[in-house]
Parts: C-alpha cells; sequence; structure tokens
C-alpha cells in the first residue's frame, strides 16, 4: 500500500507498525551494531591516515637533513680544491659570454 499522504508524519514514529515485535528489534540492533562497526573502522582508518602522514613528515625531515649536509661536504669540497689550485700556482678560466676570463695569474709583488 502506497501512503500518499502529503503531509506525512516525519519521525521514528513514522515507521513504527503496530506488529513490529521482536523482528523490529533485532532489526534495530543490527543496525544499532553495524553503525558502531563501522564508526569503529573509520576511527582506526583515520589513525592509519594520521600515522601515515607523521612517518612520511619524519622521513621527509631526515632526507633535508641529510641533504643538507651532502650540500655543505660539496661546498668545503669544492672550496678545498679551489685553495688546493691556487696553493699550486693554477689559474681558474671561466667561460663569459664568448670570451674566457681568466683568475688567479696576477702575482703579488710585481
Amino acid at each position: 500500500m502506497i501512503n500518499s499522504d502529503p503531509m506525512a508524519r516525519i519521525g521514528f514514529t513514522a515507521r513504527r507498525r503496530p506488529n513490529g515485535g521482536l523482528a523490529a528489534f533485532v532489526v534495530w540492533m543490527f543496525g544499532l551494531v553495524a553503525t558502531a562497526v563501522a564508526v569503529t573502522v573509520g576511527a582506526i582508518l583515520a589513525v592509519l591516515t594520521a600515522a601515515t602522514v607523521a612517518v612520511l613528515a619524519v622521513v621527509g625531515g631526515v632526507v633535508l637533513f641529510f641533504a643538507g649536509f651532502a650540500l655543505r661536504a660539496r661546498r668545503s669540497r669544492q672550496m678545498r680544491q679551489a685553495q688546493k689550485a691556487a696553493d699550486e700556482g693554477v689559474i681558474d678560466a671561466q667561460k663569459v659570454g664568448d670570451t674566457w676570463v681568466a683568475y688567479g695569474w696576477e702575482r703579488d709583488g710585481r
């Protein structure tokens, strides 16, 4: 039977049938249990997602930390090589536009 009442009641009393009995209670309990399971699964997934984001942040921080050490070591090595080359009398030349410009060939004390 179709309820064609335009002013149908909304709420829990609208769904109750006079002969619901034990079956209605069992269905209501299964709905309650399914809701509790869904909320629990959702909470667990939220915690796992937050833990994953935290682990990614820590790993990213460690990678940046070691990248900083690597760049510092590279810069230090380049400076040592430049100092060693200057001590050995090697000049440095760089291409500027279409011309090579040499540095380090001027001697002090002339």
